[in-house]
């Protein structure tokens, strides 16, 4: 477990899969993560590399091989990671491909993520280097679950999400046989700028948008107003989820996204997926805000 401070906010990140599990104010000790129980939801903020989601059958296709890789990728969990570096008011973690990597993703890549804290935010950045002879494909993305209720005297009906803008977007529903993207739709907005949080929001699986409008969104409580918002310009997916049973909700900006139910598998077709020439960097970041009054 590593940590880093200042005067409003104290973040913790696990080494395994660079997680990131802790958001605490420092003057109330009030806490904005999950806690990951594992009765319910045994993880905190997974980091999604390279892959978002499932894929058909496990596999994919690649120069006419066959290559399997599990649910959102290989990181989370990922045991190989190191500390890059640590400043005072930064973490950044370390992924290289690896032989055992190789077998599942046959490209020879760095993976970065860094955690930056300033002031009430804090900024999460991702960097992946194509240290390969060949074009590498991959998606990325970010899982992080925020309590709901954060407080005792809350129930989680009583919690909605705020985005900036109007959306008329609606959900791609996904296959809860296989976990993949089906062709059906269903209305979620329509024409306003909230959802409101209840046991049943998330019966079918997660809430998929893939043209919202806004690329922020707050987390509110009727009793305390606002908790925190995510903002996430770099991210033109976004995912919304919990169990229908946890007290949390996962605000989730993707690069990608699953396997569609008709994908033919190829990797380098893949809805979403990201194509970087040899020798090149890609970076993107999302940051997650603390309003101020909750840490008063």
């Amino acid at each position: 477990m590593y940590t880093i401070q200042n005067n409003k906010v104290k973040i913790a990140v696990k080494k395994i899969g660079a997680e990131l599990c802790g958001i605490t104010s420092v003057k109330n000790t009030t806490e904005f993560m999950w806690d990951a129980n594992p009765n319910i939801w045994g993880s905190y903020a997974p980091n999604l590399f390279p892959i978002i989601g499932a894929l058909k059958e496990g596999t994919y296709l690649y120069e006419s091989e066959t290559y399997h890789m599990p649910k959102h990728g290989f990181v989370r969990h990922n045991k190989d990671i190191v500390v890059h570096e640590q400043t005072p008011d930064k973490l950044t973690f370390k992924l290289s491909s690896n032989e055992t990597l190789i077998k599942m993703y046959p490209f020879q890549f760095d993976f970065y993520i860094s955690y930056q804290l300033t002031e009430n935010v804090i900024t999460v950045k991702h960097t992946v280097v194509n240290l390969d002879n060949k074009t590498m494909y991959f998606s990325l993305g970010g899982h992080p679950a925020f309590k709901c209720p954060v407080y005792d005297n809350e129930q989680y009906n009583e919690y909605s999400l705020a985005f900036e803008c109007n959306e008329d977007s609606e959900t791609h529903l996904i296959n809860q046989s296989n976990g993949l993207i089906s062709s059906s739709t269903k209305p979620i907005f329509n024409g306003s700028n909230s959802i409101q949080l209840n046991r049943d929001l998330f019966k079918s699986d997660a809430l998929v948008f893939k043209d919202l409008k806004s690329k922020k969104v707050t987390l509110r409580s009727v009793k305390n107003g606002n908790i925190l918002t995510v903002s996430y310009h770099d991210f033109p997916y976004l995912g919304i989820w919990a169990k229908p049973n946890g007290n949390y909700v996962c605000i989730e900006p993707w690069l990608g996204i699953a396997d569609h139910e008709t994908t033919d598998k190829q990797l380098k077709t893949k809805e979403g997926i990201l194509s970087l020439a040899f020798g090149e960097h890609f970076k993107a970041a999302y940051s997650i805000e603390i309003h101020p009054e909750r840490l008063a």
